[in-house]
């Protein structure tokens, strides 16, 4: 082979390479282009997904929840607590450790320091109120699915039951029948072994007759 011949030889795989990379390149455009997905066709798949739902259902009952609860301690348990009180709401409980000082004009010369344990009392009685809120909505929640899963396992026990009675029976019936059909082939035989004794007895008397 000469060296015109390598020549031409390497520029056809070169032309080869190239055309082989330049189909390879081509069909990954169209296959991007088939994957390529709308802005709004893949907003209406995020919003239409079972678990966003689920998510935005939650947050729509929690926020009622909360208001529920917070309605519970402000326009009921509180009342309660201010009476108790003489009047003093939680959230006014203080321990001052410095009283504020004004000027002659009135304004204010030293500022107040204080301890504000009301404010976080009321936090903490809005934390066991709203667990045990939770506690208790959630124990329903639990005990009404609990008599819907007794319900829904005695049905399914009442149907497994008449389903195994059913099938029962029908065994019994294909027993019987195959017991019956039994009886009916053994009395055939029985039959036809009786008269082939008698058959055989009357051959040996015929022989026995002759013979004589």
């Amino acid at each position: 082979m000469g060296e015109a011949d390598k020549k031409a030889m390497d520029k056809k795989i070169a032309e080869g390479e190239r055309a082989e990379k330049k189909a390879l390149r081509k069909r990954q455009k169209e296959l991007l282009k088939k994957e390529k997905v709308s802005f709004f066709t893949d907003f209406k798949k995020f919003i239409t997904k079972g678990n966003v739902l689920d998510l935005a259902v939650a947050v729509v009952i929690a926020n009622a929840f909360n208001a529920i609860v917070n309605g519970l301690v402000k326009y009921i348990i509180t009342p309660f607590v201010t009476y108790a009180t003489s009047g003093v709401s939680i959230n006014e409980w203080e321990y001052v450790i410095r009283e504020e000082v004004l000027d002659a004009e009135g304004a204010v010369e030293v500022a107040k320091i204080s301890v504000q344990y009301g404010l976080w009392l009321q936090a903490i009685l809005d934390f066991f109120i709203i667990a045990l809120s939770i506690f208790v909505a959630v124990r329903i929640i639990r005990k009404a699915e609990r008599k819907l899963n007794a319900k829904q396992i005695a049905k399914q026990e009442a149907e497994a039951a008449q389903k195994k009675a059913e099938e029962d029976a029908k065994a019994a019936e294909a027993k019987a029948a195959a017991d019956e059909k039994a009886a009916e082939e053994k009395a055939i035989r029985d039959e036809f072994y009786a008269n082939v004794r008698e058959q055989s007895e009357l051959l040996r008397n015929i022989y026995e007759a002759v013979k004589k």
